[in-house]
């Protein structure tokens, strides 16, 4: 199939580095003397929701290094369950699009769909291959849980931001002799905790994959103060979760829209404090960890990502996505990218490095 027309959207939470996967993908398509659309809002566009605008190169100018996305994204814009309120007054639905985005598509003159988004983008992507949409996907999540690449850019600066807020939590812990409880990103999988946490020395850190006991979480903090070290510093994963017990949540599912982790780190500042006296804080990083601009490592990544996604379009490789597997990007089934989210591996080294160096992993 020759290829004169090619579209890009971008869905689910923003990550550091969209930009500059936008920005490679236009330039090596109008390299190639393609047409180059941006689909605003996820598939919004491809809805009528928001328009679809003609990228050219003074429209991606300048952008590598600026966090967002010049597109816009959202994470409820799932076209086969599309939040529709048949009346002022009435309540929600859900109804199913995804025959209009095929069809806008075709309207359009589009000839292929570069999907940049995380799991839940790349599982619509996928459903809206099988329907018969030639759609290249590009990896992006800041929670580094999508299988298949080693590493999905955004990954590395969320875990900078973390590590550098943690970092400075350390000074004023010690000061006030408290023990500062921080709340990071990763409902399903624990990288960023993992990563960020070891790199700034906490004492203790919470993952989804490793259900804690609170008794030894509270051991290992009454164990620093006995020794002399009058503060701690404990990371935990929004979807961390105890023993016997439940994740955080500070919003409940509804139509189109699934349940809000939150409150992991206030739940358990209390319950330090109750049970070992020691005064204790918290601190919610939030969306702190998705803005900024993205670091030289994302940069690249994102770059390369965009450039090889523009490559599979040539080379007719539909229904894959554009992996990192060193040295080298390469496109895999979208099938096996979003098959399940990948979690923290139990003997990985950076588990096994931060417990021969005193961390807690609550268990």
């Amino acid at each position: 199939m020759a290829i004169r027309r090619i579209a890009l959207s971008t869905g689910g939470g923003d990550a550091p580095g969209l930009n500059a996967v936008i920005r490679a993908a236009v330039l090596t398509a109008l390299g190639r003397g393609w047409e180059v659309y941006g689909v605003r809002k996820g598939y919004g566009g491809l809805l009528g929701e928001e328009p679809i605008e003609r990228l050219e190169q003074a429209s991606v100018r300048g952008i590598t290094h600026i966090g967002g996305t010049i597109l816009g994204t959202t994470n409820r814009g799932n076209p086969f369950e599309w939040p529709v309120r048949q009346q002022p007054d009435g309540p929600v639905a859900l109804v199913d699009r995804s025959d209009e985005v095929l069809a806008n598509f075709r309207r359009h003159g589009l000839d292929a769909l570069i999907a940049i988004g995380g799991d839940g983008s790349l599982q619509i992507a996928r459903r809206l291959f099988e329907k018969g949409l030639p759609v290249v996907g590009v990896p992006k999540t800041i929670d580094n849980d999508l299988a298949s690449t080693q590493m999905t850019f955004g990954f590395d600066t969320a875990v900078q931001t973390a590590a550098d807020a943690i970092g400075k939590l350390h000074s004023t812990a010690e000061s006030h002799e408290r023990v500062m409880v921080v709340e990071v990103m990763g409902r399903h999988a624990g990288w960023i905790a993992l990563h960020a946490g070891v790199a700034a020395t906490a004492d203790v850190i919470l993952i989804p994959e490793i259900p804690y006991d609170l008794e030894k979480v509270c051991a290992k903090i009454d164990q620093r103060y006995r020794a002399g070290r009058r503060f701690a510093i404990v990371v935990a994963a929004e979807g961390a979760v105890p023993l016997e017990g439940a994740p955080a949540y500070s919003e409940v599912a509804g139509p189109g829209r699934e349940a809000r982790y939150g409150g992991i780190a206030e739940r358990l500042a209390r319950e330090i404090s109750e049970r070992t006296g020691h005064e204790s804080r918290s601190l919610v990083l939030g969306h702190l960890q998705r803005g900024g601009s993205p670091s030289a490592f994302d940069r690249i990544i994102a770059l390369r990502f965009g450039a090889a996604a523009v490559r599979c379009v040539a080379e007719g490789h539909f229904g894959t996505m554009v992996a990192l597997k060193p040295p080298e990007v390469r496109a895999v089934p979208l099938e096996d990218a979003v098959r399940h989210i990948k979690r923290v591996p139990l003997d990985s080294d950076t588990i096994l490095t931060a417990r021969e160096l005193g961390t807690s992993f609550g268990d």
